[in-house]
């Protein structure tokens, strides 16, 4: 499914914090969003699964405005894993991912055999199924962020959004699930589009990087092309080398230490 965005500009009160943004996401694709605190990236993700509006512009999934959709028929296309979460209720871990099959559970009715299957075979690819009765109130911050990752996964929806998804996860887990999604496009031709603070996974994982400052795209393009010290320069105003690194075949960013 492409995602188009359309002269996007959102304001919080009396302050822009998205202006004129328009951009496309290809199937097929990882993109990452980079910038700084407080540059929209957030606010971006928001806005392209509908939990905000646009005050001008518009978000097309495929043809259709994202603003037509019922949040049923948007839960069926889109997964957003927040860097915020909250779950107050000691729902078991088994339950929260389960809870990734709503869209496709009618009210009043169980879970059908194939949710069950689903909701197993997620835990077991995630590897929380160890977890599974456990209270998620109970969980550490990795453990918690496994199983809400897990129950996007369960949503089993063409694009996956990522808000700083691995933002409590040791190394070892997130490689894990960074390539569990990568298989996940070259499988289904889903679209990542994710948040990201660590420019280096952002370089080894992504296609395509988008560089977001003060609410605008300042470049976007393949990683090989847009991963530069100018552009590091211009949205972090730090000094920075980039190279090619033969071990992770890819460009990875060094910084000095003052």
């Amino acid at each position: 499914m492409e995602i188009r965005l359309q002269n996007l500009c959102f304001s919080h009160g009396n302050t822009p914090i998205i202006k004129k943004v328009s951009s496309r996401f290809s199937p097929g694709k990882f993109y990452g969003i980079l910038g700084p605190n407080g540059s929209g990236k957030t606010t971006l993700l928001d806005l392209i699964s509908g939990f905000f509006l646009p005050d001008r512009g518009q978000v097309l999934l495929d043809k259709t405005n994202i603003s037509a959709l019922s949040k049923k028929q948007i839960a069926k296309i889109l997964s957003l894993v927040s860097q915020n979460y909250y779950i107050n209720f000691p729902f078991s871990v088994e339950e929260v991912v389960m809870m990734g099959r709503h869209p496709y559970i009618n009210r009043f009715s169980h879970p059908s055999k194939i949710d069950r299957d689903q909701v197993d075979r997620v835990m077991e690819e995630t590897g929380i199924s160890h977890l599974k009765h456990r209270r998620v109130t109970q969980l550490s911050g990795g453990e918690k962020q496994r199983c809400i990752f897990a129950r996007a996964l369960c949503q089993g929806t063409p694009v996956l959004l990522l808000d700083e998804a691995f933002s409590n996860m040791d190394i070892n887990h997130t490689l894990h699930f960074l390539g569990l999604i990568k298989k996940m496009i070259q499988k289904t031709k889903g679209t990542i589009i994710c948040v990201l603070h660590d420019l280096n996974l952002a370089a080894a994982w992504a296609d395509e990087i988008l560089f977001l400052k003060e609410g605008e795209i300042l470049a976007k393009g393949k990683t090989r092309d847009v991963m530069n010290q100018e552009n590091i320069k211009l949205v972090f105003n730090v000094e920075s080398k980039v190279e090619f690194n033969e071990y992770v075949q890819a460009k990875q960013v060094y910084f000095k230490s003052k």
